[in-house]
């Protein structure tokens, strides 16, 4: 038997009482199109240059995977919560500090 923890609030989720939701964030980079509008005659080598100096000034981001998966279990009080809020916003006033 599979044991499910909710990823959540970490309590063990009983898969023979409750359901186990299984949720899945993909992450892609946003990519310009091609256009096929560009003329023939540019210079490929400056542009791969640019390129090149591009990645150069992002650092270590450049080099990050352009899609990725994350995988998580929530037991069905968290499935609620993520589904009320899933980019956490606002968590601060959900905490309830004060505004000093």
């Amino acid at each position: 038997m599979i044991r499910y923890i909710c990823d959540l609030c970490r309590r063990e989720i009983d898969s023979t009482r409750e359901v186990c939701y299984h949720v899945e964030i993909q992450i892609s980079a946003a990519f310009e199109p091609v256009t096929e509008d560009e003329p023939d005659d540019r210079d490929h080598l400056e542009e791969i240059h640019d390129l090149l100096e591009s990645l150069n000034q992002l650092g270590d981001e450049a080099y990050e995977s352009a899609h990725e998966t994350l995988r998580f279990d929530l037991c069905p009080q968290c499935r609620r919560r993520f589904l009320s809020n899933p980019l956490g916003r606002d968590a601060g006033k959900l905490l309830g500090f004060s505004k000093n």
